[in-house]
């Protein structure tokens, strides 16, 4: 993938502007751009999401081995959210906030009949807090990481049938477009 070099300063400012949407910077850069070039962003971006996924969830069971579960518990959320912005990306929509990731996961409940989506969202949020208020057991967190494997199971499926549905989509869009 191609790389820019920039100023210390100017990193520091998106690796700020990238913590308040609690977002990577990689992903920040990618939005931005994409928005402000008046382009969608290519499937790559669905890629990035399950990139930061799979990086966040390695990382999560390696501080958990490490017995640093308030870390942990960070990354096993990180590796939860972004699993759900990429089903979105999958949609063409972008989220940003947390709000937006609970209607997001409200809407895929809704869509797809999975009420266990919604607890296993409400696990990966329990890490979310424990980050800041370091309240759970080691066993909990352990237990809510699993959690977040089996959301991650239920929506990496979701995930791929969006993406089945979207590539029909474009061979009959094509396929008229060659009748025409």
């Amino acid at each position: 993938m191609p790389c820019i070099e920039l100023g210390e300063g100017f990193y520091g400012k998106l690796r700020r502007e990238a913590s308040k949407w609690d977002v990577s910077v990689k992903e920040l850069v990618a939005e931005t751009l994409s928005e402000a070039l008046g382009a969608p962003l290519d499937p790559s971006r669905v890629e990035l999401h399950l990139e930061l996924c799979e990086k966040y969830l390695k990382e999560a069971g390696k501080l958990l081995a490490e017995g640093d579960y308030s870390q942990a518990s960070e990354k096993g959320w990180g590796a939860a959210a972004q699993i759900v912005k990429a089903l979105a990306a999958r949609e063409g929509k972008t989220l940003r906030s947390h709000r937006e990731l609970w209607g997001y996961v409200d809407e895929l409940v809704e869509r797809f009949g999975d009420a266990e989506v919604r607890r296993l969202w409400h696990a990966a949020n329990a890490l979310h807090q424990n980050f800041y208020e370091s309240w759970m057991t080691p066993k909990s967190v352990a237990a809510a990481l699993e959690d977040v494997k089996l959301l991650m199971g239920k929506l990496r499926k979701l995930e791929r049938l969006l993406g089945a549905v979207a590539r029909d989509q474009r061979e009959g869009a094509d396929a008229l477009e060659e009748q025409a």
